[in-house]
């Protein structure tokens, strides 16, 4: 109450799909059901960045070993973009609004067209159309799936679920990776004609993703939530929430990291790479190089300078993080 309607999953099917259920509908035991009804957080759960990390933490169950959606390990963890918990890109969030919209009520309109079509069916159709447009190594589509094809418009459906995709690389300031993976085979269930390039960037992007999911943990533990349906959760867990010293929250009140937390630099090269990225997560604002550099323990030496420097040219190219040119001085910032 009151939604008029919310989004569920099927706990263990084929394809990972989300979809709108009016509230009238009491759901079995099998579906995982989300109190939401927002469309812009329909798109995002649809999208391929979200059905990679379900497919990687989620398990596997039944005769076909088909992928498990576990709640505590898919969607608890998921790290959403701030532009639909925070006003922070108004213009984003009505667009990715529009594109879930516009996924679910196609769906259910082609559904209700045709009463052979399924769902199961048409996303089985969708996935050959990625493997036949990347060509893959695949038969051509049988008569069953040409009619699938046809009375489904799959054509449609794949270029929803693409602007979708489009539009959540964008939210979370990852365009470089969709230039590598919109329309790649496996976007809704574990596909065999992966090329070794797609690989790459689905593993960067969960490497990514687990990173963001570590900054919010950060966030959460100084106070500050990203709330998904705030009306409805802070009542209820409010009173949970990691309070500042000065009992106000406020984004970004830890400055690069202070003095006496400082960590040691690491040796191995991941590791730099990650704390790296962690100070930035932890950062006031956008921050030059130097003070980089100086936020961890021990001598600031040329050769560390340099190595920050290394580290940091690394996370721009993988447009992990960005920079920008402030009072004549680079300066080094997470997208938000």
């Amino acid at each position: 109450e009151p939604l008029s309607r919310y989004i569920t999953t099927i706990e263990t099917s084929k394809h990972r799909f989300f979809q709108f259920l009016d509230a009238s509908i009491r759901p079995d035991n099998m579906l995982v059901n989300i109190g939401i009804d927002e469309p812009a957080l329909l798109a995002i759960l649809s999208s391929r960045l979200n059905v990679a990390w379900a497919l990687a933490a989620g398990g596997w169950l039944g005769v076909g070993n088909d992928p498990r959606y576990s709640k505590t390990r898919t969607f608890d963890p998921f790290p959403f973009p701030v532009c639909v918990t925070d006003d922070c890109d108004v213009r984003l969030r009505e667009r990715l609004t529009q594109f879930g919209e516009r996924l679910n009520a196609f769906r259910k309109e082609r559904l209700a067209a045709q009463e052979h079509l399924t769902m199961t069916g048409l996303y089985n159709v969708l996935e050959r159309l990625r493997e036949l447009d990347n060509g893959c190594d695949v038969l051509a589509l049988t008569d069953t799936e040409r009619r699938i094809h046809e009375d489904g418009l799959v054509s449609i459906l794949k270029e929803i679920h693409d602007d979708i995709d489009r539009a959540t690389f964008e939210a979370y300031g990852w365009e470089d990776l969709a230039l590598r993976l919109v329309g790649k085979p496996g976007a809704t269930t574990p596909s065999p004609h992966k090329t070794e390039d797609q690989e790459e960037a689905e593993e960067e992007l969960l490497s990514r993703l687990v990173a963001l999911n570590r900054e919010r943990a950060a966030e959460e533990a100084r106070g500050h939530v990203r709330w998904l349906r705030p009306d409805y959760q802070i009542p209820k867990l409010g009173h949970k929430v990691a309070k500042p010293e000065d009992g106000e929250q406020i984004e970004g009140d830890v400055s690069v990291i202070d003095a006496v937390a400082k960590p040691k630099w690491p040796a191995d090269g991941l590791d730099q790479i990650r704390l790296v990225r962690e100070v930035l997560a932890k950062a006031e604002g956008p921050a030059p190089a130097e003070t980089i550099a100086r936020a961890f323990d021990g001598k600031l030496s040329k050769k560390r300078r340099q190595r920050v420097d290394e580290v940091l040219d690394t996370l721009l190219t993988t447009g992990a993080i960005r920079s920008g040119d402030l009072d004549g001085e680079t300066r080094y910032f997470l997208p938000r």
